[in-house]
């Protein structure tokens, strides 16, 4: 639920809001995440404040206030990692909005975010992995939605997609060509390689589908021949991992945590792997190298256990 806000810090944050939107080219969760960020933030600075309202009061926020509204973040049982979010979120309206009314946001904009660990990906193993692409449309109720289910799952794996770039593949993208284009992430593209298994599971898909696979429309589609719901797939992969017995954290992303360890595993090279899977920063991939630290670490100790 949006905290209430007085209209003219509403409509700012809607035009803060649209402008992340077109010039970033946020995704709509990261907007929506935004938006109840910024809200929260407003919505405690006017109460704790005792009532302050406009852009303008936001410079005049003090270091004291902010340790308020973390603490108070803290006590609705927000995380150290979603309080880091918040504030990052809190640091670009503020300089937006400090930027229109020409006032000095350097109090906000120098407040550092709380420490917390990076969660490590937990990526499946290439036995569980070519498991689940085997196993995940075993339960389907027509032949075209279990080659559909797989033909996705093959695209996380094999390509590093996210499951919203596979949903975003219209028909033009089919027969799948040597190379797709990719737009991912604030509108970055990239170009990924595809694998035969790939091509060969969409095209399987598209064999048996019953809808025209039109070039102006989604390419994977739902029972009705709508765009498929990605909480069919998390649905999917759920029911599966049950029957494999595989981790909770099977999960669709964790395939392309998957194909990103894997190709590591083999030697492959870590900027290389960075732009197969769009990552903006280098050190968001190097976490990759953390999990295959771990992982052999944990073979050493099986083969050498101590005394």
């Amino acid at each position: 639920m949006t905290p209430f806000l007085a209209p003219a810090l509403s409509a700012a944050l809607a035009d803060w809001l649209d402008q992340i939107r077109a010039l970033q080219g946020a995704a709509p969760n990261t907007v929506e995440a935004y938006r109840r960020d910024v809200s929260r933030y407003l919505a405690f600075l006017a109460d704790h404040q005792g009532g302050a309202e406009g852009l303008a009061r936001l410079a005049a926020t003090s270091q004291s206030d902010l340790r308020a509204w973390s603490a108070w973040e803290r006590a609705r049982g927000l995380s150290p990692r979603s309080l880091a979010r918040a504030l990052s979120a809190v640091k670009g309206f503020t300089a937006w909005a400090a930027d229109r009314t020409g006032s000095d946001a350097t109090t906000v904009l120098s407040a550092r975010a709380p420490k917390y660990r990076r969660k490590l990906p937990r990526p499946l193993s290439e036995d569980g992995a070519a498991a689940m692409l085997a196993e995940i449309g075993s339960d389907a109720l027509q032949d075209w939605i279990a080659t559909r289910d797989t033909a996705i799952a093959t695209l996380l794996y094999g390509l590093g997609l996210r499951i919203s770039e596979a949903l975003s593949l219209t028909g033009a993208d089919h027969p799948l060509p040597e190379v797709l284009r990719i737009t991912g992430k604030g509108g970055k593209t990239r170009i990924v390689p595809v694998i035969p298994a790939a091509a060969q599971a969409v095209a399987a898909y598209a064999r048996l589908c019953p809808f025209d696979l039109t070039a102006d429309q989604p390419l994977f589609r739902g029972a009705r021949g709508g765009p498929v719901n990605p909480r069919l797939i998390q649905s999917a992969m759920e029911r599966a991992r049950l029957r494999l017995g595989l981790p909770a954290s099977a999960t669709p992303h964790a395939l392309r945590h998957s194909f990103a360890t894997h190709l590591l595993s083999a030697g492959g090279d870590l900027r290389a792997i960075q732009e197969l899977l769009g990552h903006a920063s280098l050190s968001t991939t190097q976490g990759y190298t953390a999990v295959d630290a771990a992982r052999l670490m944990e073979v050493y100790e099986k083969a050498h256990p101590r005394a």
